[in-house]
């Protein structure tokens, strides 16, 4: 694209964004239904704990004031999808917690299985992710994802 391209008056951005979080509510829904992961899948679910609508244990928003990775594989319970996100029991250093989050909210999805992972762009927040632990509930971090595998990254930048 050229510097010399106008400003879209279509919010192509939010558009595809929207389109590609309705991958993961569909993933996480037909997890829901089944009751299991099928396979050999499992998820890593990256978010910002400070955005609207995310309820995580006062321990983990402490932990994690930015971002959190979750791990959604062998243990977890009462998944459950809506239009506007998930809810999901886990487990951190062997206290149970439900965690609430809004697709809005979510800023990664890695399924390690496939090799499949979408990143996402958060609105309202222009700043650089903080380094950050994972969160270590259920199983030790994935393998970086290669050049040339299935990932999907959604960057809209719009020039001033």
């Amino acid at each position: 694209m050229s510097d010399d391209a106008p400003d879209s008056l279509i919010p192509y951005d939010e558009i595809v964004q929207e389109a590609l979080r309705a991958v993961v509510g569909r993933v996480l829904g037909e997890v829901e239904t089944t009751g299991a992961l099928p396979g050999n899948h499992h998820f890593y679910i990256t978010f910002k704990t400070a955005a609207p609508g995310v309820d995580i244990p006062k321990h983990l928003k402490e932990r994690f004031p930015d971002e959190m990775t979750i791990v959604i594989q062998n243990r977890f319970w009462e998944l459950k999808v809506t239009e506007e996100g998930f809810e999901v029991g886990l487990s951190f250093n062997q206290l149970p917690a439900k965690l609430v989050i809004p697709f809005a909210a979510i800023t990664g999805f890695h399924d390690p299985a496939v090799n499949f992972a979408l990143q996402f762009h958060v609105q309202g927040d222009d700043s650089e992710p903080e380094e950050h632990d994972e969160a270590e509930n259920d199983h030790p971090v994935a393998a970086p994802v290669e050049d040339g595998s299935n990932v999907v990254s959604v960057d809209f930048s719009r020039k001033k």
